[in-house]
């Protein structure tokens, strides 16, 4: 689920390889992974349900993989596969890396078009705009695509990459330095909500997708697991009333899952967390609120 470097398909929604046709792609991915639920909130945004479809994998990742586990005879119904990895191996035979998530099946060869998430969103925010729904959000409007791509690689290096490197440091030193990165840019963002009721006023772009999904998880996941515990989202009142509002919305609602992720994180965490215990808390239904 961490962001590590993969053999990369990249393949062009939209482009004469791959031509827009409803029900042709299907999108695999998981309620545990922000990754891939940057990607299924932007699905629903937009309002490609009928053009691309789903499948989800099971949160806890087994020994061979992300499995179909949450389907009948844990086996994709579309895809006839039982474990990611299977699609990767049709793609490839001689794939040598992980199978990640997201990916981008086309349906009609069971072989990915594209795991790459960055490139996943924008191809769908430019190439789909004549199959979007009347009334979706233009989530990556021409006047700002300068102004968005300078937040986004600062909201990856910082705040979706940079709760990882809190986790991932060797020494206190290193700890120290990531954590203070990531909760200083947390207080700017912070800031720049007081007077905002999104990233870029009051229009919902592509970087509200990609912040949302790390503070759907900073107090059930990272605030524990991941030692990022200088403060909870619900301590930051902008950020937090931002991150309810976009909760609210049912693209966003709908594919957050915190039971999910709360016992993705718990039982994925086999080092730091032997016994393999879910934690019950904290209190999910305050985002209803």
């Amino acid at each position: 689920m961490t962001k590590t470097a993969v053999p990369h398909f990249s393949g062009i929604l939209g482009s004469d390889a791959f031509p827009i046709e409803a029900g042709r792609y299907r999108l695999i991915w998981s309620e545990i992974c922000p990754w891939s639920q940057r990607v299924a909130i932007l699905r629903r945004l937009l309002g490609l349900e009928d053009i691309i479809s789903e499948g989800k994998v099971n949160p806890v990742i087994t020994e061979k993989g992300w499995q179909f586990s949450l389907d009948e005879g844990h086996r994709d119904p579309i895809l006839d596969v039982d474990y990611v990895m299977a699609i990767y191996k049709q793609t490839d035979p001689n794939y040598p890396g992980r199978a990640t998530i997201p990916v981008i099946v086309d349906v009609t060869t069971k072989k990915i078009v594209n795991n790459e998430s960055q490139e996943i969103m924008q191809q769908l925010e430019t190439n789909f705009m004549d199959f979007v729904k009347t009334d979706a959000p233009d989530l990556y409007p021409e006047n700002l695509r300068t102004e968005i791509d300078a937040l986004n690689a600062i909201l990856l290096a910082e705040i979706n990459q940079g709760v990882y490197k809190i986790k991932g440091a060797k020494t206190q030193a290193d700890y120290e330095k990531y954590f203070h990165i990531f909760f200083n840019r947390l207080d700017q963002l912070e800031a720049r909500l007081a007077d905002s009721r999104f990233l870029f006023g009051d229009q919902i772009t592509d970087s509200d997708i990609r912040l949302y999904v790390s503070l759907a998880r900073f107090d059930v996941a990272y605030y524990t697991t991941f030692r990022a515990n200088r403060n909870r989202l619900t301590d930051f009142p902008n950020l937090w009333r931002y991150a309810k509002e976009l909760y609210q919305m049912p693209a966003f609602q709908e594919t957050t899952n915190f039971d999910a992720i709360k016992k993705g994180f718990a039982l994925n965490n086999l080092e730091g967390n032997p016994n393999q215990i879910v934690p019950l808390g904290p209190d999910t239904s305050i985002w209803d609120q």
